[in-house]
């Protein structure tokens, strides 16, 4: 979803934040990744329905194929709206995993990572809400 906004964000902040999205998650997406190969736990794959967006087994806040392929025809004010809602129903489905893992995790780099994402993506969605009022 993030990597879209560079082509098809009309406000200079959404692109923006597409890649300030982008540039967080992907050393947590390398890391995650190391723990569960170091852990023999399996490492989700990219999907099947072609949108190549990681699975994360029905997690809460996902986009579905179809929302992703509405997202990648959206352009400008348009894409700008629809990336904005997504990103912050995805971002409070991971806020809601975060804060499980907080509570209940046994990993101490996990639960820490888990905090760094709740405050990070928190203010996130403070940010995204408050571009949808503009």
């Amino acid at each position: 979803m993030a990597g879209l906004a560079a082509t098809r964000a009309a406000s200079p902040e959404v692109r923006k934040l597409g890649a300030e999205i982008k540039k967080a998650q992907g050393p947590e997406i390398e890391q995650l990744t190391t723990w569960l190969t170091g852990w023999g736990a399996p490492v989700p794959s990219p999907r099947t329905d072609g949108t190549g967006h990681m699975g994360h087994g029905g997690m809460e806040g996902m986009m579905t194929g179809e929302e992703m392929k509405e997202l990648e025809g959206a352009k400008g004010a348009s894409f700008d709206k629809t990336f904005l809602e997504m990103m912050i129903r995805h971002h409070q489905g991971a806020v809601a995993m975060a804060g499980t893992e907080q509570s209940s995790g046994r990993f101490p780099g996990a639960t820490k990572m888990a905090g760094d994402i709740v405050a990070a993506q928190s203010a996130e969605i403070t940010k995204m809400r408050d571009l949808l009022k503009q």
